[in-house]
This record gives C-alpha cells, structure tokens and sequence, in this order.
C-alpha cells in the first residue's frame, strides 16, 4: 500500500509551512500508531492566515475563469496520479477500509473536475423591468461575484472528500480560503494543499491551520475578514457557529439519525445488502449513515433474517487489508459512547440482535430491535456501527415516524407504487429523499444538506458555488 514514514507538517500559509513551535501526534485509530505530526497553530498563526487569504483575495476574483478551471482540472488530475498514496494516508489517518478510502478519493478527483467545469458557469441572468409600469426603457442583469475569504471547518470522518466540498466550489468562484481541519485527520488536508499548490493555485489562496475548535474555530467565525463560514459537523457546534458568525453568510451540514422505509420490493436480498452498506460503511461514521430502518409488517421476518445474516457476515479488521469491510471507530471515546448507548437500550428493552461488544479495537457491527423512540440509538445521531429494525403497519404511519425525528438530511424510501413514491417526497421532512434506495447515496454535483437539526445551506458543487457568491444587480437607463 505504502511506506509507514511519519509524515510531520507545519501549517500552510500563503503556499508555505509556517512552524508555530507546537505540534501534536496523529494516531491511527486501529493500533494507536503514530501516523503523523502536525503543528498547533496560534491565534497569531490564525490572524496570519487571514490576513493572508484577505490580501490574495484582491488579485485571485480577477483571475480569469478558465485560469481557474484549469488549476481544478490539475489538482483533480494529481489526486487521481496520487490516488493509491492518498488512500493509504486515508487508511493510516481515520482507518478507513481502502475499499471505502479509494472511493472518497475518487470522489474528491470528481468532486475537482465538477468545479472545474462549474467555474466556467458562473452566470448571471436579465431582469425584465419592463414588465412592470415605471421599468420602460431601461434593461437590467445580474452579476454573481465571490464573497471573499471563506471559512472551512471540516469533519474527520471523509476528509479529503469534505474538504474538497468546500475548497473546489470556494475557488471556482473566485473566494480564497481558511481551513480548519479536523484535528483527529488533518495530513490529508495538508496534502491537498500541497497538490493544489502544484496544479498552481496562487499563494494564500488556500491556507491550512490546524487546532483546537474553541480556540481556533471561534475566532474564525467572528472574524470580520472573513465573509462566510461553511461547517460540516455535530448540530451542537453548528448552532453555536450560527449564534457567533453575525451578518456573515453560513452554511451548516449537520448530523442525523437517516432512516429508510421499506414498503414493498421486488429483490429483498438487494435492498439488504444496500440497508448494510449504508449502516456499516466506515463503521457507521457518515452522516447519512443508515440508522433506523422501518419495515413492513409483511417483509419485517424475512427482512431481518437475512439482514443480520449479512452483518455477521462483513469482515472487520485492518484498515489496509483489501478484504475488510470495517474497522475501528476515530477513538476510543467515541467508541465506548456508542457502547454506553447500546446498554441504555438494552436496559430499556431494546433486544441486541447482534453485536454489542467489542472485538479489539472495533465496536462489532450492533443489530437492534424492540427499540423506542425516545432511546438515544433512535432520537440522536450514533454516528457508528448500530441500526434499528422497526416493524411498521400502515405506510403514513412509517412516514410520520421518520419525521418525528429532530434530524431531516435525506431518507429512503422502498416501493414499487408511484403514488407512494410521490407522497414519500412530498411527506417527508428531509433535505432529500431517495426512492428506491437508501439516504447514504450521494453523488457529488447534486444539492445536499438538510433541515431541521440537520442543518442550513446545501452542498454540491454548482450549489455551494450560488451559496459562497452574492448577487449583484446593474441597471442601465437608456433614456437618462
């Protein structure tokens, strides 16, 4: 897969490392190696990058659109030619399975070459006002320019792909950018600054400072320098990020407790093996993870059957072994949450189909059932390796239940019939529904993100790109 070098990175300012005299170790979840050494970036590091990225901002918004599709179209091009590298970093950072890191990372080669495409798109629009009394003889259009510096704070569980999210539609148009990565997977990011600084992305364009979030995240979200911030993370940091930022422009992707509806299928055994891909990818650290999944009364037997016969099936284990299908969860923390949740159920009621302990450092994938709304492995979001099976009657009755949920990123929904189809979408309290298969799909040009507690603002490149530009409006009197 690769060489076990430590990698050891300063933070990256105006294309250069920038060394704050502090660091930190990055651990691998799965053995508790040491994968890398990151610095500890100051206040003042912070307040540099800023400054940083405010003054690159003035000659960056003038840079032809096609000069900035080509320097996406590069740095999609190196991710691919660095793919296998990228995805043991992946591996070794957030043990993540390499059949699920060399997806991200294709993903995040996609994720480039969309922006690049979208870069030279940014359009704006004619304002008929003489379609009202008092616009004759004038003509209008609008114009979509950049915001200016953004601020990014990214998750550890995709963090290349996320940050890929943020930073390609961010410099499509014309912003530079502060990012702030997670601090339980941060080399990752550092490379792909180093791959955008390769492809020529001008200095200061993309500055990468890592630290801790009260600190560090906190003051770049009041920072006046900075015109939007864009976050993916826990809905309790997202409301505090939304009450701090001000007038500047937000966008929150947010957690959830995704569920899926299945009414009626014509191939049980597929929509199986989709229920445990959405709830076991990546130990169940997604955030449309596939977390509570209601069946009808009629499949409920044959659908759980085969289900946990399926998860007792995946293979868990080391990260960089082609054959593993799960691994440890990001820390040890994390993972004994997610066990303290499972025996709150349990003592609730709630029947441990399968799983529930721990087989080394990975939580075992966890079947629940005979479970309550109101146990926190339905209410709130696990963000690990357990699902709900919930036996349901009547089909509105599984709608309403999906939406009693104070989460909306997106649901699924199983059934052959259009009208039910078509009253799922129309029902359901989401940011989207996917019929026919289950809330974890995504592709990487469609809007996403959520409502409710699942947050503000959608991603998807072309999509993020009209949430980080303003829209400006000229008017031209022709009589004047």
């Amino acid at each position: 897969m690769g060489e076990s070098t430590m990698l050891e990175y300063q933070s990256w300012i105006g294309n250069r490392w920038v060394s704050s005299g502090k660091s930190m170790e990055v651990l691998s979840p799965y053995d508790g190696g040491v994968v890398g050494r990151v610095a500890v970036a100051s206040v003042e590091d912070l307040d540099r990058a800023i400054t940083t990225a405010a003054q690159a901002f003035e000659a960056f918004k003038e840079l032809p659109a096609y000069r900035r599709a080509e320097i996406l179209a590069d740095t999609s091009r190196l991710i691919a030619e660095n793919e296998e590298r990228l995805v043991y970093l992946l591996a070794r950072e957030i043990a993540k399975p390499v059949r699920d890191a060399r997806v991200e990372v294709r993903r995040a080669a996609t994720t480039f070459a969309v922006a690049a495409e979208e870069a030279k798109r940014i359009r704006g629009e004619m304002v008929p006002l003489d379609a009202v009394r008092g616009g004759e003889g004038r003509v209008a259009f609008t114009l979509r320019e950049p915001l200016g510096v953004i601020g990014a704070i990214t998750p550890f569980n995709f963090p290349l792909n996320l940050v890929a999210h943020k930073v390609a539609p961010a410099l499509a148009s014309g912003n530079t950018v502060v990012l702030k990565p997670a601090s339980h997977a941060p080399l990752i990011a550092f490379e792909l600054a180093k791959l955008l600084a390769e492809a020529g992305l001008p200095p200061g364009c993309l500055n990468v400072v890592c630290g801790p979030g009260g600190e560090l995240g906190d003051r770049l979200v009041e920072d006046p320098r900075v015109a939007m911030i864009t976050f993916t993370g826990s809905a309790a940091v997202g409301m505090r990020i939304r009450q701090r930022a001000g007038f500047k422009r937000v966008a929150l992707e947010l957690g959830s407790n995704s569920a899926v509806v299945v009414e009626d299928v014509s191939d049980l055994d597929r929509v199986v093996e989709r229920c445990v891909q959405g709830a076991y990818t990546f130990a169940g650290q997604v955030c449309i993870s596939v977390q509570r999944i209601y069946v009808s009364e009629r499949l409920y037997e044959p659908f759980l059957e085969r289900y946990k016969a399926r998860v007792a099936a995946l293979r868990t284990g080391d990260p960089e072994l082609e054959e593993s299908e799960m691994s440890a969860m990001i820390s040890p923390k994390e993972s004994a949450r997610v066990l303290e949740w499972i025996d709150e159920a349990k003592s609730s009621g709630a029947r441990v189909e399968l799983g529930g302990g721990m087989d080394g450092s990975i939580v075992q994938p966890t079947v629940l059932t005979s479970v309550t709304e109101e146990m926190k492995v339905c209410s709130q979001e696990v963000f690990g390796p357990v699902s709900a099976v919930i036996p349901y009657r009547e089909f509105d009755d599984a709608l309403a239940a999906v939406n009693r949920s104070r989460y909306g990123l997106q649901a699924g929904v199983y059934t052959n019939d259009l009208g039910k189809a078509f009253r799922a979408v129309k029902t359901l309290k989401v940011g989207g529904v996917m019929i026919n298969d289950i809330p974890s799909y995504r592709a990487d040009h469609m809007p996403y993100g959520g409502v409710k507690e699942s947050g503000m603002g959608r991603e998807g490149v072309p999509y993020a790109i009209q949430e980080m530009t303003e829209v400006k409006l000229a008017v031209v009197n022709l009589r004047p």
